[in-house]
């Protein structure tokens, strides 16, 4: 047998992470040799790309594998996670294209670096051992750090970008330094020799490894109390990059935080739980009452995220194939609500001047009536009104928690639910009953892409709900 037919079976599983790998070089390249003249060749390319790799993932069927030492493992819940991803990366550089060109700041290097972050996140989904997780955490956050200052001769811009870079660095020396508290207690970074490890409990030291993994991840979701980088980077990024943070990273960085506890701490789950249920309350709550004095459609939409990773949460917290089934539920539905959200966030512009207030809505649906039916479905399944599929994404996380025994948990969610109601409401109420403004400009193509697709997801969800329910249901399994 030669090198090639062992190398090429053990790469197997990580066929998509390599296939972006690759492209991304080969753009890199064209980009350099093109300069400025390859920027449509580059988002092109970058778009084929990553529905390459989707469609490499969606034909990995079958069991669980490992790669690389064990380092790499691709099972139900990797291949559903990493679709949401490659999704959401897409959406971002289809959203990305007309803000960009109208802004001047149409360069090749943004969706290179979305498809790098986009290799970082596929592999922190798919990620069986701290360094690995770690890596793939890294690759991600460098390439966020320069998306978020990419408008670099805007002021708001490039201040987003240092504030992500330093409490970036700062929440990652925090989840490095709880890794090496565990690798040096258990003696492997792998999660199953961990797992094994841990068999026999945990002393001082592992516990305070856990705290400080989860303290770094938290960061990443954007969970309370390592929020505070959210609203600032949020409102300071350029539209489209926001569109994106608020997307794909938020989905990694939950899928990342359930193969850590899942896959290698469930065993002293009755330690990290209690963790988890305090970090969703907080977030729940701070988003429900932050968000309603905003002005700002952005900060309000930093504030519903940080809110909506609090709801997501409760069903990590359950600790059960059901409530991991709500988890990916959950993170579905987000997707399309996000995505939805921001098309018509990227649509407000006329004269040349993006608008960015709740206000700058007003009357929007005698003026653009469909695009305001969209926002408003948009709103209401945040709201968790049914029939719309945010309702759903609710209630299978809160029915989880209550068949776990934390019904004060989701007591609390469904309270802050009705209050976040308040805020995606006035929404509505000032598309459909203020005054109108002057009219926006014509949608670019691609953000009706986005909105349309996003819509029938979120409003005809309740029509057929199986074969996500299916797949996220096939998901946790994997996991247990």
């Amino acid at each position: 047998m030669n090198a090639a037919q062992v190398v090429l079976p053990a790469l197997w599983p990580a066929l998509p992470e390599i296939i972006l790998a690759v492209g991304v070089m080969v753009l890199i390249l064209y980009g350099s040799f093109k300069g400025e003249r390859s920027v449509e060749g580059v988002n092109v390319g970058a778009l084929i790309l990553l529905i390459l790799a989707l469609f490499t993932v969606v034909s990995q069927t079958g069991l669980k594998v490992t790669t690389l030492n064990g380092a790499f493992i691709v099972d139900g819940f990797s291949r559903v996670m990493k679709a949401l991803v490659l999704i959401g990366s897409a959406a971002a550089i289809l959203l990305s294209r007309d803000y960009f060109q109208r802004e001047r700041i149409d360069r090749f290097e943004f969706p290179i670096l979305i498809v790098l972050s986009t290799i970082g996140m596929m592999v922190m989904v798919s990620a069986n051992d701290l360094i690995a997780l770690y890596l793939g955490l890294e690759l991600l956050s460098l390439s966020s750090y320069v998306i978020a200052a990419f408008h670099r001769d805007n002021l708001r811009s490039t201040e987003a970008g240092l504030k992500y870079f330093v409490l970036g660095a700062l929440s990652s020396g925090m989840l490095l330094y709880g890794a090496s508290l565990i690798y040096g207690f258990t003696g492997t970074v792998s999660f199953p020799g961990i797992l094994s490890a841990l068999n026999a409990g945990a002393g001082f030291g592992i516990v305070l490894g856990i705290v400080f993994v989860a303290a770094g991840v938290a960061f990443k979701m954007s969970a309370v109390p390592f929020h505070m980088w959210t609203p600032d980077v949020y409102e300071g990024s350029p539209t489209p990059v926001t569109a994106f943070f608020a997307a794909a990273p938020k989905i990694a960085a939950v899928a990342m935080t359930v193969r850590v506890f899942m896959g290698a701490l469930p065993d002293v789950t009755a330690i990290w739980q209690q963790i988890f249920v305090f970090v969703a309350i907080a977030s729940m709550t701070l988003g429900s009452f932050a968000a309603i004095g905003q002005r700002s459609i952005k900060r309000l939409m930093a504030y519903s995220s940080i809110g909506n990773v609090g709801y997501a949460l409760i069903g990590l917290a359950a600790a059960s194939e059901e409530g991991i089934r709500g988890v990916v539920i959950y993170m579905i539905i987000y997707l399309a609500m996000t995505l939805g959200a921001f098309a018509v966030i990227l649509a407000m512009r006329r004269g040349g001047e993006m608008f960015e207030t709740v206000d700058d809505l007003s009357g929007l649906s005698r003026t653009h009536p469909v695009m305001a039916f969209c926002l408003a479905a948009m709103m209401f399944s945040l709201a968790g009104i049914p029939p719309l599929a945010g309702f759903f994404a609710k209630f299978y996380v809160f029915a989880a928690a209550i068949k776990a025994g934390l019904v004060t948990l989701a007591v609390i969610g469904v309270v802050t639910s009705v209050i976040g109601a308040y805020y995606y409401l006035r929404i509505v109420k000032v598309m459909y009953f203020d005054e109108p403004v002057a009219p926006y400009e014509r949608m670019a193509p691609g953000l009706r892409i986005v909105l349309a697709l996003s819509s029938v997801v979120v409003i005809l969800f309740w029509l057929l709900p199986a074969p996500l329910v299916g797949a996220a249901g096939a998901a946790a399994r994997s996991l247990f």
